[in-house]
């Protein structure tokens, strides 16, 4: 379950591909786009989330798949505009904000199954379902909330609108691990 690896200057390319894809969608520049990213590395299939920060750092917009069923950097550019344009917990960004906001990209392995007592805190994130009801955290919002392994199980029960100890009872815990790189802010 190793997640892919990516030198300074593929994040940077998928960085500005987030950041270009977001500049289209608000405001009609054109720029960067997955069709003329040629690496190999950025080519190839994978599950991604895309984050954005306001200037203070507070979540503003953070939407992924964990399908790994598209090139990479089209996945990245259709969560850049998701994330702005259709996470259910926020309006969508408007082009004014566009400057002030900050990217984070998330890279995602392949999930498993696990049990609770395998969770690493601050490398596997966590996918729980029980029926319909499914929730996701990646590895880093553990590491940034100060919990510990049970604080994050329950994190994630609660993301899936279950009780918070359904990780206990019959809910399906998967997990993965995910290459993480944001912009300078």
């Amino acid at each position: 379950m190793r997640p892919l690896s990516f030198t300074q200057e593929q994040q940077t390319q998928l960085l500005a591909l987030a950041r270009h894809s977001l500049r289209r969608a608000l405001t009609g520049e054109e720029g960067l786009d997955a069709s003329s990213i040629d690496d190999p590395a950025l080519r190839q299939f994978a599950g991604a989330f895309v984050t954005l920060r306001s200037p203070n750092g507070a979540l503003r917009g953070c939407i992924g798949r964990t399908d790994a069923t598209a090139p990479l950097a089209s996945v990245i550019e259709r969560m850049a505009v998701s994330a702005a344009t259709r996470d259910p917990r926020f309006e969508a960004v408007t082009a004014d904000e566009l400057p002030g906001l900050s990217i984070e990209v998330s890279v995602l392995s392949p999930s498993s199954a696990c049990r609770p007592e395998d969770v690493v805190v601050g490398r596997d994130g966590l996918v729980v379902q029980q029926g319909r009801w499914r929730g996701l955290l990646l590895p880093q919002v553990a590491t940034e909330q100060g919990w510990d392994r049970d604080q994050f199980l329950r994190g994630v029960c609660r993301k899936a609108g279950l009780a918070e100890d359904a990780w206990r009872k019959d809910a399906g815990l998967e997990r993965f691990e995910a290459v993480h790189f944001e912009e300078a802010r």
